[in-house]
């Protein structure tokens, strides 16, 4: 076994405990199920004969399902409405000994809920034929950005690294992150991003996760496989942000890391490119990523990491997390 080998496992070995705060945008996927066999005499639409229901930790609560099969100790920071979804969320972190202590239950808000009807042959594989989202801003309220920011900086006394996850939905309050962000450098955690739609927007921090159409919608370009384009685009980023590392998603094309003085670091993706599923693949992704800057590793090892990770998810159905003993296997499988 070579050297980087043996320090990635020495990494994985040293998840256990780790404390990662997790702020961002905690949604409700529900997933309905049924069987499909003829067409509405109504309308050129599928019937859907009904068989039944499941519920899953979404956004934010999927980094926290995935830091949590690996091991480490997620700390939640964020808002659910006082409704049912919400209360959803909060039960299923209670099955899973997540402390909720600083998720904000506020009667302001809507939890977001995503809705996926999958169907098909009772023998087959059921696909997703619609997508219905229950969704709406958090709202600024300065009380609510008061209870956040007091959670933030609560936090600080245990976190070894703030993973902040923003899928639009406006927890991740960009007043709130200037306020706190000094706190955490000053305390030299790591602070990594995994944003839709404000990928220019955090500066400084010490890493950010995004995939390409991520980056063509930062930059309003289009980057069609170019890669010439595509290391002058992770250059831009890096200088816009000022952040220690970027690392660009690439699907079946695997990943690529930027570090600012340093050539682009391009990983191959790990295992087949006949990929089973993509939902969830970048909270696996940041979460092993974070998780492992946590614990001492460079920014290349912890892509690396993460690059297997991501690897293993994406051949499994839905929201998937993966164990350490996963992920071991496929390091020592490249020896």
């Amino acid at each position: 076994m070579d050297i980087q080998n043996k320090k990635l496992l020495a990494l994985i070995e040293s998840f256990p405990q780790k404390k990662i705060a997790v702020w961002g945008d905690f949604i409700l996927d529900e997933y309905l199920y049924g069987t499909t066999r003829r067409i509405s005499r109504e309308a050129p639409v599928l019937i859907l004969s009904y068989k039944n229901k499941e519920f899953a930790l979404g956004g934010a609560g999927n980094s926290l399902l995935n830091l949590k099969a690996l091991g480490a100790e997620p700390l939640p920071i964020g808002v659910v409405g006082n409704d049912e979804p919400g209360e959803k969320i909060l039960k299923m972190l209670s099955q899973r000994e997540i402390p909720a202590s600083a998720l904000i239950k506020d009667k302001s808000c809507q939890t977001p809920v995503k809705t996926r009807i999958l169907a098909g042959e009772p023998t087959t594989r059921k696909q997703q034929i619609l997508r219905i989202d229950r969704e709406e801003k958090i709202p600024d309220s300065k009380l609510l950005q008061q209870k956040l920011l007091k959670e933030l900086k609560n936090i600080l006394a245990q976190a070894e690294a703030l993973l902040i996850s923003d899928y639009n939905y406006y927890t991740v309050k960009e007043s709130i992150f200037r306020s706190v962000f000094p706190y955490f450098i000053r305390k030299k955690i790591p602070v990594t991003v995994d944003t839709r739609f404000r990928l220019i927007n955090f500066k400084g921090i010490t890493a950010v996760t995004p995939n390409e159409p991520e980056v063509e919608w930062a930059l309003k370009i289009e980057l069609n496989d170019n890669l010439s384009l595509l290391k002058q685009a992770g250059k831009t980023i890096l200088q816009k942000i000022k952040a220690q590392a970027l690392l660009i998603t690439r699907g079946s094309k695997g990943m690529v890391l930027f570090e600012p003085n340093k050539a682009p670091f391009f990983i191959p993706i790990y295992g087949t490119t006949d990929i089973v599923d993509v939902t969830g693949a970048g909270d696996t992704v940041i979460s092993v990523f974070t998780l492992a800057l946590a614990s001492g590793a460079t920014f290349k090892e912890a892509a690396l990491l993460a690059n297997y990770a991501g690897g293993i998810v994406v051949m499994k159905k839905g929201t998937a997390t993966l164990t350490r003993a996963e992920l071991k296997k496929a390091v020592e499988s490249r020896n």
